[in-house]
């Protein structure tokens, strides 16, 4: 059985046919329109070239944004202008085939939990460091979406209070702290600093910016301002965890997001911080740690088996 999955991103759609071993057999992108209309036909246009191909027998779609509890409407999305947006029903009429919705990072979440890091264990918590923090929380093998099924959005958990603002309204989020974006504002002060920070200073000169490809490739090489710059991000992502073992009680934290490339020099850290942090540590059980295995793609290949399982 072949099902189609189409990750909805603020710049590119991603779709691919995917089949019940969460492999890609044929995959492809374009732009995402502007136009909410032109969006949803090239959504539908996207996937009816799929089932032509391939007879695929039902369709699942990941975008960014809240979720109702059916599945079927997008009750709000960052980057795109849907608000109680019924996509299901809009979709579903165009493609012929039964069509589920899911937000992106739940969507990346249950990759990892059937076919990546996660494939091992039933409780998993996954947390993407990339221009946000994205969350997907896997409870008892199922995915859990709350009373409104919009559970799950651990970078809008207020970490700290009074904190910087964010872009979801509130101050003091997560993501302010934890990722990406967090990652170069970190290493812009420690640049302005002086001392440690300036090899990050000279990076910045040369470059105009401090990207996160130039403060991962100062990470790598051991400069020590870019190496307090993630510690200082990586803390706050294993204090927050802490928090959530206690709350959720996972056994495996899966880290994904650009961040993340950065492998056991990102985990250690973070798995520090996390030990400190958790209550009744040293007389308790503890999570284990992994990153993320399957990329960008793995919000199609996720959605696609979420489309299979309710065909």
């Amino acid at each position: 059985m072949l099902t189609v999955g189409i990750d909805i991103g603020g710049t590119k759609i991603a779709g691919g046919v995917v089949d019940q071993e969460g492999r890609i057999l044929d995959k492809g992108r374009v732009d995402t329109p502007t136009d909410t209309a032109e969006l949803a036909a090239a959504v539908v246009e996207m996937a009816r070239s799929y089932i032509d191909r391939h007879d695929a027998v039902a369709v699942g779609v990941a975008a960014a944004g809240f979720i109702d509890k059916a599945q079927a409407t997008v009750i709000h999305a960052p980057n795109i202008a849907w608000r109680n947006e019924p996509l299901k029903a809009v979709l579903e009429a165009g493609i012929g085939r039964p069509v589920t919705i899911e937000n992106d990072a739940n969507a990346a979440g249950w990759a990892e939990f059937r076919f990546g890091a996660g494939a091992a264990v039933d409780d998993m918590v996954m947390l993407t460091m990339g221009t946000g923090v994205g969350g997907a929380v896997i409870i008892g093998g199922r995915m859990f979406h709350g009373g409104h099924g919009i559970a799950g959005e651990l970078g809008h958990m207020r970490f700290t209070r009074n904190g910087l603002p964010c872009g979801c309204g509130q101050n003091g989020c997560l993501e302010q702290y934890a990722s990406g974006r967090a990652l170069q504002r970190e290493a812009g002060a420690i640049a302005d600093s002086g001392g440690i920070g300036e090899a990050l200073a000279a990076a910045r000169a040369t470059h105009g910016t401090l990207t996160g490809h130039v403060i991962s490739d100062l990470i790598l090489s051991g400069d020590p301002g870019a190496l307090e710059a993630l510690r200082r991000v990586a803390t706050a992502l294993g204090e927050a965890c802490g928090g959530f073992q206690a709350v959720l009680d996972p056994e495996l934290f899966v880290i994904g997001g650009g961040v993340a490339q950065l492998g056991d020099i990102l985990l250690e850290p973070v798995r520090l911080a996390y030990e400190t942090s958790l209550p009744g540590y040293g007389e308790r059980p503890v999570a284990d740690f992994a990153i993320a295995r399957l990329g960008n793609d793995a919000g199609l290949i996720g959605v696609a088996d979420l489309a299979g399982q309710e065909a």
